[in-house]
């Protein structure tokens, strides 16, 4: 006999995922509307087996076929709303070393790119990341998950590449690996060495270490499931880019790419020749380039966060959706975008790209899972995934974005069993 892990009951609404597919007599209280992009399920139940969702529906119903007194925990709802774990598929949440005295800089009116210049930005975190022990990597990640997991992140993307040389990127990678294996958030590992070329090298000569060396050591190292490249004006161009993203794939890795970040230079459409996982950024994308993404499978991340502190306009996430793009949300989490909230992450979407708060919702639970080529349901509650879902202190999702900066979560479960926060009011 299977274990009944978890019964939340009471709830004002569960949201279950996307509405399409759904049948018509299962919708909830969906009403027969082209806009409504949420199947939601009111006054509703969660049952939890074996770490899996087992049923989602009317509270009455759950709680007969699935009594509350024979589970091992069981949470009253209490009129809240229940929802999926967030995912969120671009970090760069392992690093060592201080810049807000560059925040600074940038409110006094330095761009990026000077600070960069001067010594700065991805540089300077090389450096001290370089410095530090393996321990002090481990415990700053840890950290930084502890609270992202506050927060709701159930399932998150961290990139190493604040390493620049083989020895520390795999140091990097292997300390994702390790705080996957301590930290309730899943982890899934994408290796950029290709994020900036080191102080005193020449790009071509370095995107020939992180072909001949750094990837084929990765890969040998079996931890990293992506590869990303920082396909920028001044950094890396799109035959450089092209040239580590197709190593990447001869050697088992998938493509990423942060491109049009700054400038829109042809990363988008390098995405698409390749079939990249995700191209994220995005900021300057073309309609050809939104047209070919669409066509090719690529999954746009949208980081809002990222616009948001460097004041520039954001991406065209209206434009992506009215195209039949699955936008996804990340907070881009580095020590440029100091931001674990994925909440302030949905609502920066729909403040500043209008993205409505399902849609956004959308953003930072399904298509995330999709932007990490995830194919188990994470990111929903429906029959069969994974029991990675939130107890919001508000009775609507509506309150995620609503409630600007501020951690609408009161409570997250991880694979059925309660991992932080509490359910009693």
């Amino acid at each position: 006999m299977t274990d009944l892990d978890l019964v939340v009951h009471d709830a004002s609404e569960v949201v279950v995922g996307p509405a399409d597919g759904w049948p018509a007599n299962t919708m909830g209280n969906v009403p027969p509307d082209s806009d409504v992009v949420l199947y939601t399920e009111p006054d509703a139940a969660v049952a939890v087996v074996d770490g899996e969702v087992a049923a989602v529906g009317p509270t009455e119903e759950i709680t007969r076929e699935y009594p509350p007194e024979n589970a091992d925990h069981v949470i009253d709802a209490a009129g809240r709303a229940v929802i999926p774990g967030f995912v969120d598929p671009h970090t760069h949440a392992v690093f060592a070393g201080d810049r807000s005295d560059e925040f600074e800089a940038k409110v006094r009116g330095r761009s990026y790119q000077e600070i960069a210049a001067e010594g700065g930005g991805i540089l300077r975190t090389v450096r001290a990341t370089r410095e530090a022990s393996d321990d002090e990597l481990l415990s700053r990640l840890l950290s930084h998950l502890d609270t992202m997991l506050a927060y709701g992140s159930t399932t998150a993307e961290v990139k190493s590449g604040y390493g620049l040389n083989a020895e520390t990127e795999l140091r990097l990678l292997d300390a994702i690996d390790r705080a996957d294996g301590e930290h309730p958030v899943d982890l899934h590992a994408t290796f950029m060495g290709a994020h900036a070329t080191p102080e005193g090298m020449d790009t071509d000569d370095y995107v020939e270490r992180v072909v001949s060396e750094q990837i084929p050591a990765v890969a040998e190292q079996g931890i990293a499931r992506f590869c990303d490249v920082f396909c920028e004006a001044g950094v890396f161009s799109v035959d450089q880019s092209r040239r580590v993203l197709e190593a990447g794939l001869d050697h088992g890795l998938d493509p990423k790419i942060h491109a049009e970040e700054f400038e829109r230079v042809g990363g988008a459409q390098l995405a698409a020749a390749l079939g990249a996982t995700s191209a994220d950024h995005l900021l300057r994308a073309t309609g050809n380039d939104i047209h070919a993404l669409v066509e090719s499978g690529v999954v746009p991340v949208m980081l809002p966060g990222t616009a948001f502190v460097l004041g520039k306009e954001y991406a065209d996430a209206r434009a992506f959706i009215e195209a039949g793009a699955p936008v996804a949300l990340a907070t881009d989490f580095n020590p440029n975008c100091f931001s674990r909230s994925v909440p302030f992450a949905v609502s920066l979407a729909c403040i500043g790209m209008r993205m409505t708060p399902a849609e956004a919702l959308l953003g930072a639970t399904t298509n995330a899972a999709r932007a990490l080529d995830l194919d188990d349901d994470t990111g929903t509650l429906r029959e069969g995934a994974p029991a990675d879902l939130l107890l919001l202190d508000a009775p609507s999702y509506r309150h995620v974005p609503y409630r600007v900066g501020e951690n609408p979560v009161a409570a997250v479960v991880k694979d059925g069993r309660l991992v932080t926060g509490s359910p009693e009011r």
